[in-house]
């Protein structure tokens, strides 16, 4: 197993490590952040997050850089990238952070989006990640480390700097959705 693919692996594997930290109550006291009182346990839990989204960028620099693109990569990137995204969602509205409609729309969108490429796949087709794609996900990424930090002001003025990122990345994930699905209307003419 290359590099890149052993880095993705890593994402994968921090999740379980994300999810304790985030949902775990160990009473190792708060910390005065912005004048909000933050469990500990959360700031830990939101370094891991980044950590994590840092390594989306990492392998996949790995992997063009010295040309070790894999089947196997192809596969484990973006499956990384959606287990990590979906576990922050759901776990920020367990903590009353996120409203779940957001959540649901944003999820269903990976697995729709998924179901389509697993129908191009079928076709042999492959179908790499646009601009759109990217956008989405860097939002997305952006939006629920400010929200795992609860909502970070960042002057005296509250500014709900994570909320505005949050409806953005929603934006994002339709118009990203929906471009995906009318590029790719062909499939759905040929089918029977």
């Amino acid at each position: 197993m290359n590099l890149p693919n052993k880095i993705t692996i890593s994402r994968i594997l921090l999740i379980p490590l994300f999810l304790l930290f985030m949902l775990v109550d160990f009473q190792w006291g708060t910390v005065d952040w912005f004048n909000e009182l933050i469990p500990v346990e959360h700031i830990i839990g939101a370094l891991i997050f980044i950590i994590a989204s840092t390594t989306d960028w990492i392998d996949g620099y790995y992997a063009r850089k010295y040309h070790l693109v894999t089947n196997l990569g192809k596969f484990l990137d973006p499956l990384a990238d959606k287990l990590l995204v979906s576990s922050a969602l759901i776990v920020l509205v367990e903590l009353g952070f996120a409203p779940s409609w957001i959540v649901i729309v944003i999820i269903s969108r990976e697995f729709a989006v998924t179901g389509l490429r697993l129908v191009l796949a079928g076709e042999g087709e492959v179908v790499a990640a646009n601009m759109l794609g990217k956008i989405k996900t860097w939002t997305q990424i952006v939006a629920i480390s400010a929200l795992l930090l609860h909502n970070i002001p960042f002057s005296s003025i509250s500014f709900p700097f994570a909320d505005i990122v949050l409806w953005v990345a929603t934006f994002f994930t339709i118009w990203s959705g929906w471009d995906y699905f009318y590029k790719n209307r062909h499939v759905f003419r040929h089918s029977k």
